[in-house]
């Protein structure tokens, strides 16, 4: 797993990468205080867990859209950008591998056709006006 922090505010946490090799059993991805949550789980056959569904919760009205890819199939070269704009870093992403964007933005190409990503972010989800901004 690789952390991406700002170069503007050191402690700040970016970016993350989470590589399909670096799934072992579970392990929480993203830090518990960040509004988009990710874990991986490495499981075996039979492997089951007790029926649930989830409680809503209480949180600050005020929160940034965080968003995440997972590559399915494909591949895609992720550009990610620090606080003030400037490019800070760039990789390529392939089947299983993932990204995640806490703050900072980014951008992707596609590099293969026929690529297929799932796109995971906060919501509620209000239009593009009310979810980001351009570099």
């Amino acid at each position: 797993m690789k952390y991406i922090f700002s170069k503007i505010e050191q402690n700040t946490l970016l970016h993350l990468i989470n590589l399909l090799s670096d799934v072992n059993n579970r392990t929480n991805v993203c830090p518990s205080e960040e509004f988009l949550q990710l874990a991986t789980l490495q499981m075996q056959k039979g492997q089951t867990f007790k029926a649930h569904k989830h409680i809503y919760k209480n949180g600050p009205p005020n929160i940034i859209a965080q968003e995440s890819w997972v590559v399915i199939r494909g591949s895609v070269k992720v550009f990610f950008y620090d606080l003030d704009d400037t490019l800070v870093e760039e990789h390529i992403l392939y089947p299983g591998d993932c990204s995640v964007t806490f703050r900072g933005g980014h951008n992707y190409e596609i590099l293969e056709n026929d690529t297929i990503v799932y796109e995971y972010k906060t919501g509620p989800y209000h239009g593009i006006e009310m979810d980001k901004t351009f570099i």
